[in-house]
C-alpha cells in the first residue's frame, strides 16, 4: 500500500533523439507525475506511445533531454560516480523480453549473483544463501542456481528477472512490460507475484504495459500516454469508472469483457484516421487528429495536465 512520502517526482521530462538531419523524434515530450513510496503506478498507451522510453529515462538508463527526475529529492541524471552507484542499487528495471535479457552464457546463480558482487553485498557462503533464498522466493528452487537460461520457459525466466532485480535489495522498480512475452496462463501468476513481493517488501512499482486489465489488477493510480504526451492520470478505479479524455475513452472501450450480453450492449469507440508521426510534430494537441471532438483551439495549442476533479489529471481543452 502507498504511504505518504514521495519517493519520485518526474518534472517536466523530455527525451528526444535525433534521426536524421533536421528531424528530431520526441519520444517523452513534458511528462510530469510523482510515485509515492509503495505504490504501483502503471503506464499504457499504444505501442510507441514513448511509455518505455519514459520508464528508462525515470531509471538513468537514457540521459533526459530536458527536465527533472527526482529520487529522494536527488536529480538522478546528475548523479556521478559512487553517488550514481548508489542510486543503481535502489533502482532496478525487469525488462519485458526474458529471453533476450538473461546472458545465455551463465548461469541462473551467476546471473542473479552478478549485482551483489557489484555492490559488495555478500561473499561466500552469505551470498550462496542470499541466492537460493532468491529463487525461493519467486517461486524456483536452489536446483535452479547451477541451470542456465536455455533449460527453462519464458515464465521461469521472468520469475529469474525478477530474482535478478531484487538481489540487490532496492526500492524501486521498473517493470517495463514484464507479461507481454508470457504465455496468458503465466502472465497472471507473473502479477500475482510482483503484488506478493511488493506487499512483503515494501517495493514501488513503475509498472508499463498495454494490457488494460492486467493494469487495473495491480496498480493504485494510472498515467495514460499518447505519443510522448501525459495525457490522463487518477486512481486506477476513478480512470476506469469514468475516463474523462477521448483517447482512454477509446483505450478503455476495447478491453474484452467475459460477459457476452454487456460486451453486446457496450459501444466500441473506434478511432479514425492515422496516427501522427512523433518526429517533428505539428503544433497543438498530438490526438486533434483522431479526436471526435476536437476544436480550432486543439489544432493550434498543446493543452496542459489539470487537475479537473480531486486528483484526476486530464491534458484536454474539452474536459473543463
Amino acid at each position: 500500500m502507498a504511504q505518504n512520502k514521495v519517493l519520485i517526482e518526474v518534472k517536466n521530462l523530455k527525451k528526444y533523439f535525433n534521426v536524421g538531419p533536421g528531424a528530431t523524434l520526441k519520444a517523452v515530450d513534458n511528462v510530469s507525475f510523482n510515485l509515492m513510496k509503495g505504490e504501483t503506478l502503471g503506464l499504457v498507451g499504444e505501442s510507441g506511445c514513448g511509455k518505455t522510453t519514459c520508464g528508462r529515462t525515470v531509471m538513468g538508463l537514457y540521459p533526459a533531454t530536458d527536465g527533472e527526475v527526482l529520487y529522494d529529492g536527488v536529480n538522478i541524471h546528475k548523479l556521478k560516480g559512487k553517488d550514481k552507484k548508489d542510486f543503481t542499487r535502489k533502482a532496478q528495471i525487469i525488462f519485458q523480453d526474458p529471453y533476450a535479457s538473461l546472458n545465455p552464457r551463465m548461469t541462473v546463480g551467476n546471473i542473479i549473483g552478478e549485482g551483489i558482487d557489484i555492490h559488495n553485498l555478500y561473499t561466500g557462503q552469505e551470498k550462496t544463501d542470499r541466492i537460493y533464498k532468491l529463487l525461493e522466493l519467486v517461486g524456483l528452487n536452489k536446483e535452479h542456481a547451477s541451470r542456465f537460461p536455455h533449460e527453462f520457459s519464458g515464465g521461469q525466466r521472468q520469475r529469474i528477472g525478477i530474482a535478478r532485480a531484487l538481489a540487490i535489495e532496492p526500492e524501486f522498480i521498473v517493470c517495463d512490460e514484464p507479461i507481454s512475452a508470457l504465455d496468458v496462463s503465466i502472465q497472471a501468476q507473473v502479477v500475482n507475484l510482483l503484488i506478493k513481493l511488493q506487499k512483503e517488501l515494501g517495493l514501488t512499482y513503475l509498472f508499463i504495459a498495454h494490457d488494460l486489465s492486467m493494469v487495473k489488477h495491480i496498480s493504485d493510480r494510472v498515467g495514460v500516454m499518447y505519443l510522448g504526451t501525459m495525457v490522463e492520470l487518477a486512481a486506477s478505479g476513478d480512470l476506469y469508472a469514468e475516463p474523462l479524455h477521448p483517447y482512454t475513452q477509446a483505450l478503455l472501450s476495447a478491453i474484452p469483457i467475459p460477459d457476452v450480453k454487456v460486451a453486446k450492449e457496450r459501444q466500441r469507440i473506434m478511432l479514425e484516421g492515422e496516427v501522427p508521426s512523433p518526429i517533428n510534430p505539428k503544433p497543438g494537441c498530438r490526438f486533434a487528429a483522431r479526436c471526435r471532438y476536437a476544436k480550432a483551439i486543439c489544432l493550434e495549442q498543446s493543452p496542459e495536465l489539470k487537475e479537473v476533479k480531486p486528483n484526476h489529471f486530464v491534458a484536454c481543452h474539452i474536459v473543463k
